[in-house]
């Protein structure tokens, strides 16, 4: 059963979202919560699987919320999607940067919200390949300079090179076709870099790329 909290101040927006997922099989929606506070309490008390977490709500707000969370060692287990009315949401990026799985606008079809709930239930990041060129080359224009990051001094020269590649939006089946190895390989680098950075899932790990100045805006795939 995937456990689901849902954060948004809207009243008909939260309901709509019970609605329709308290109406899938395996799939149980455990609380509501109308601003950060709430969302924080509630994903505490009740340890969701999936937090679907709406950015703009009054007092604390959703970003702030998300890394409370997010940096809490005893809610490891707990992904989170953000809700947006608009795909360029200035704040995406910064909660991707923090750790949450992915996004979804509101007016998603209900077969995508499912599918997507599931993909982050099972551990996976809700950027599909297109979705991360646009989204992360966007925002990531605001770094002005690499940041150093020390575990980047860990990866070997062949995961140095993988993770820029994920950080072009390349799936495994890409970064194989690339570097002309295995996707199982190409699978095993990207998971073994995750590890060494500390790295959530893959959509904070394209945030990592960037950051590091191994993946650059404007780069061509």
């Amino acid at each position: 059963m995937i456990r689901i909290l849902i954060a948004d101040d809207q009243l008909l927006v939260r309901a709509g979202f019970r609605s329709l997922l308290d109406a899938e099989d395996g799939i149980e929606v455990v609380g509501e919560a109308a601003n950060g506070e709430e969302a924080v309490r509630l994903t505490t008390q009740h340890r969701p699987d999936v937090v679907l977490m709406d950015i703009r709500m009054p007092g604390m707000d959703g970003l702030e919320a998300s890394r409370r969370i997010l940096g809490d060692p005893a809610l490891e287990g707990v992904h989170i999607v953000i809700l947006t009315t608009f795909e360029a949401d200035e704040y995406i990026f910064d909660a991707i940067r923090l750790g949450a799985s992915g996004f979804l606008v509101k007016d998603t079809e209900p077969a995508d919200l499912i599918k997507a709930i599931r993909v982050v239930a099972g551990g996976e990041s809700l950027l599909s390949p297109g979705v991360t060129r646009r989204l992360i080359a966007e925002f990531a224009k605001r770094a002005k300079e690499p940041l150093s990051l020390p575990a980047i001094g860990e990866l070997t020269e062949r995961e140095r090179e993988v993770m820029g590649l994920v950080g072009l939006g390349l799936s495994n089946d890409e970064i194989a076709q690339r570097l002309v190895v295995s996707p199982a390989t190409a699978k095993t680098h990207v998971s073994r870099i995750m590890i060494k950075l500390g790295a959530r899932d893959r959509a904070q790990l394209v945030v990592y790329a960037y950051e590091s100045g191994l993946a650059r805006p404007g780069w061509v795939t």
